[in-house]
């Protein structure tokens, strides 16, 4: 294919694939189209090279509910199901398990390199790794890499890669959709005409108004932790033609955070405090706490998110909880957070604690003293709210000095999104597909949240179904 000169040329050409995103699902189905003959046009809004998006900015790991997609599949449906409370739809599922192995080895073949990394117990992340250490650290990394590749990748098989051209209106054509309409950074618009479009712009986690609608009461008193790219166009677009929408109340993959990374860019996207989280206790600005801390830093991160004020929590652990769980796995807080000028309260007793932190100390002493309680009669499931000692990770706070540190919610992605099927066709609310969309990724819904925000694995995800999207293509 000759590649058109300018994006006026290329608007009069009929494509046969139109992607809307330059992430992991748009580029893992404009290579795979490409390479079997198809006609295909790429979507970026960002205008540089090195434009931002969630796969620049993640940890590269392909994995399924944090498992090797080489397991058992029994094995990875009953993982996704219990991560998720049973939510996940069957049919994604399956596919996603089926497929997954062969989309691996598909990325492999286009000379995609994957490493082990030990301290997370992970297999096939994106090399190469990102560096042990906080703040932001994507260029030259393995999903900065993965990026330019697949985008090089895809110029060479005779695609086209248009920057700084942002979707703003899907065309409709009788029931089925035709096109799209385009904003060039140039200033002016334009309308493509394809017989398929995906929708792969990713997850609406940087839209204050769609986020105050599903997942906080406060979207400001959030931590973006992500490229900041993903706004919820391709949500809208396929609503205004009469797309569902699954798992709205799913909330959003993320982890807790220091408050400071709020003003200091050193501490996200990390260290995370999940682990001294789901060690100590979690309390509100009234001091008390209000979730199971042991279900893990992605249900905690949504309960925070969901408080009055998201801002007004606080972790509360003892010395011997950050000598453990503090320097647990990769990057941990300790000493990550305090190296990247992050602070944490300390004091020799609860209540001074309290006092340092602007909690009442009664309410903090009665909390702490009704878990101990809990803890000594083996009856933590009975608190209100219960909790658990699962992953042995559950501690009394026993030996001073006492610490705490205020808590943000950082979000990394939304977990909710288009309904499509396990050929990523855009369903409409009575199941039936709208002809010539699809949709993949973090702007779809129905694997991943449930009543736990059961984190499923994106990037696995988004690469299965942009595989398949590419493949109807």
């Amino acid at each position: 294919m000759t590649l058109p000169t300018s994006p006026a040329d290329a608007s009069r050409e009929a494509w046969d694939l139109i992607v809307v995103g330059g992430g992991v699902a748009g580029l893992v189905a404009a290579n795979r189209a490409a390479e079997r003959g198809r006609r295909v046009l790429l979507l970026e809004k960002g205008e540089d090279e090195c434009y931002p998006c969630n796969t620049r900015f993640s940890g590269g790991a392909f994995h399924i509910a944090m498992n090797d997609v080489f397991a058992p599949p029994e094995q990875l449906h009953d993982l996704v199901m219990e991560t998720t409370g049973g939510t996940a739809d069957p049919a994604l599922l399956a596919r996603l398990i089926e497929e997954a192995p062969a989309t691996l080895r598909w990325l492999q073949s286009h000379g995609v390199r994957f490493g082990r990394v030990p301290a997370i117990n992970q297999q096939n992340v994106l090399l190469p790794l990102r560096p042990n250490r906080p703040g932001i650290q994507w260029p030259g990394r393995g999903g900065d890499v993965f990026v330019r590749q697949m985008g090089s990748w895809l110029q060479r098989q005779g695609g086209t890669l248009w920057r700084g051209a942002t979707a703003r209106r899907l065309i409709p054509a009788g029931s089925r959709v035709s096109g799209v309409e385009v904003g060039l950074a140039s200033g002016t618009t334009t309308i493509v005409s394809g017989q398929r479009i995906l929708l792969a712009d990713g997850g609406y986690q940087a839209d204050p108004e769609l986020l105050e609608r599903y997942v906080t009461p406060a979207p400001a008193r959030l931590q973006q932790r992500n490229a900041g790219s993903g706004n919820g166009a391709g949500l809208r677009m396929a609503v205004a033609l009469g797309a569902a929408l699954r798992g709205m109340d799913g909330g959003f993959y993320g982890h807790l955070l220091a408050r400071e990374a709020l003003a200091n860019e050193a501490l996200w996207p990390f260290p995370i405090l999940d682990f001294l989280a789901m060690a100590g206790l979690v309390v509100d600005q009234g001091g008390r706490r209000f979730c199971d801390e042991t279900q893990g830093g992605v249900y905690l991160a949504n309960a925070v998110a969901r408080l009055d004020d998201p801002a007004g929590a606080h972790v509360i652990f003892d010395d011997a909880i950050w000598r453990e769980a503090g320097a647990f796995r990769a990057i941990p807080p300790n000493p990550h957070l305090i190296l990247a000028g992050g602070q944490m309260h300390s004091a020799n007793s609860l209540d001074q604690l309290a006092g340092a932190i602007g909690l009442p100390p009664d309410a903090l002493l009665a909390t702490v003293d009704a878990y101990h309680q809990a803890w000594n009669d083996d009856t933590l499931t009975q608190l209100n709210p219960p909790r658990a000692r699962t992953l042995a990770m559950a501690r009394p706070l026993r030996h001073p000095p006492f610490h705490a540190i205020p808590l943000v919610a950082g979000i990394t992605y939304t977990l909710g999104g288009i309904a499509v099927d396990a050929d990523a066709r855009v369903l409409r609310p009575d199941g039936t597909p709208i002809p010539g969309l699809y949709a993949a990724g973090a702007t779809t819904g129905g694997l991943e949240g449930g009543p736990h925000s059961g984190y499923v694995g994106g990037l696995m995800k988004s690469a299965v179904f942009g595989w398949l999207a590419g493949d109807q293509a």
